[in-house]
């Protein structure tokens, strides 16, 4: 018999949908041990980073060796979602040349890499606020 080329052509070409690959959400971290100045200005980086306002994570028990005590606040951290965080995800791969660890990647297909000062992904840097570095988390 014949094959019709037409038929097989498009079946060869179509995915499926769950290989496509996707980005959901990019989860922001900067974890800085203490509350107070240092925290609210940690807040502010990512406020300017990713245009909403961040959350904050608190300690959930005492480490005297650290200085940390229980339920204070000690970390803030914000969920982007759509082109916003691919914005950000390009820039951060940027700043790590392209290339990550085969550890900074899970079974179900996440990855996360950390960046050592927020200036890398392109904001100024201002001498109130300091630098800081942050965990992204695809």
């Amino acid at each position: 018999g014949v094959v019709s080329t037409q038929s097989t052509g498009m079946a060869a070409e179509k995915k499926p949908p769950m290989k496509d690959i996707s980005i959901t959400q990019l989860c922001l971290n900067i974890c800085v041990g203490e509350s107070g100045d240092r925290l609210t200005r940690a807040a502010k980086v990512l406020e300017q980073l990713s245009g909403q306002e961040p959350c904050f994570s608190k300690a959930r028990f005492t480490v005297r060796s650290f200085g940390s005590r229980r339920f204070v606040k000690i970390a803030c951290w914000c969920t982007v979602r759509g082109a916003k965080a691919g914005e950000i995800i390009e820039r951060g791969l940027k700043v790590k040349d392209y290339e990550l660890w085969k550890g900074c990647f899970s079974e179900e297909g996440n990855f996360g890499f950390g960046i050592d000062e927020h200036i890398d992904l392109g904001s100024k840097y201002d001498p109130s606020i300091g630098s800081y570095g942050m965990d992204c988390y695809v």
